[in-house]
């Protein structure tokens, strides 16, 4: 069983959903984004994906944007994000969430090879389509590494039999239609992309994009086997005065919201 498989067992036997929370490598710097992912794991959060900073990022939102134009400002590189995954990985789930430009770039089989060395369990590439994906199902197969892709509620059932088919770890729910960022409210499309998903696969679903507090956290766990959580996270980061007090309030956040997955 991968790591990423027990934490959604886990999560299983303890009646409630997993908490996935997302923070980019780099942010505040290096060592304070390591800083802030041990303090969401230290309060219940049960996997991370550290993201790779990257110019182009076409699904996020202006927090994670102003998040990764600074840390990539800073000079973060594939390498800072490697160690990042090694200074965080002793005994937890870490996923990296990149677009395909900078694996690409670093080389498919190496990226695999040392992410896996370093202690990661999965990567999430969002604008990987399944038609181009045979190099990196080969090589993460090959290092023994879950990998991720994503539906969204316009996906039709041949697509969600399709992505599903080649995924591994869980399959990222996109709740929305557009890009990441908190939300007053979870949007109504979520649950029933959670079913459609579910009629195809037997892989854990887990919903991403919106979440912001302990109610909509509980809301999504009603239905969905995991609940991301990221630009509330990046929020705080961005408006704290310095590193601690940024680890110190992603740490009650991430408390607040592993309170929220046990409220299902």
């Amino acid at each position: 069983m991968s790591r990423l498989a027990a934490v959604f067992a886990t999560a299983r036997s303890e009646n409630r959903a997993a908490l996935i929370g997302y923070l980019p490598a780099g942010y505040p710097s290096v060592s304070g984004a390591v800083a802030a992912i041990k303090a969401m794991l230290a309060n219940g959060v049960d996997a991370v994906e550290i993201g790779m900073p990257y110019s182009d990022p076409v699904m996020d939102g202006g927090t994670i944007q102003a998040a990764v134009e600074a840390s990539l400002a800073a000079g973060c590189t594939v390498p800072d994000l490697i160690e990042s995954v090694r200074a965080t990985s002793d005994g937890a789930a870490i996923l990296v969430m990149s677009y395909w430009n900078p694996i690409a770039r670093y080389g498919v089989e190496r990226f695999a090879s040392d992410f896996a060395a370093a202690g990661g369990s999965g990567v999430i590439t969002p604008d990987l389509t399944p038609e181009e994906a045979g190099p990196w199902i080969e090589a993460t197969s090959g290092a023994g590494i879950d990998r991720v892709f994503l539906v969204a509620p316009s996906s039709t059932d041949t697509r969600l039999a399709l992505v599903t088919s080649i995924s591994s770890g869980f399959v990222y729910a996109a709740s929305t239609m557009g890009v990441t960022g908190t939300r007053n409210q979870v949007s109504g499309a979520a649950q029933t992309l959670v079913a459609r998903t579910r009629a195809v696969t037997d892989l854990p679903i887990a919903v991403g994009l919106g979440v912001s507090n302990a109610a909509q956290a509980a809301e999504l766990a009603a239905f969905a086997d995991g609940v991301i959580v990221g630009s509330a996270f990046v929020r705080l980061l961005l408006d704290a005065p310095d590193e601690a007090a940024g680890a110190a309030a992603v740490g009650r956040l991430a408390a607040e919201l592993a309170e929220g997955v046990r409220a299902r």
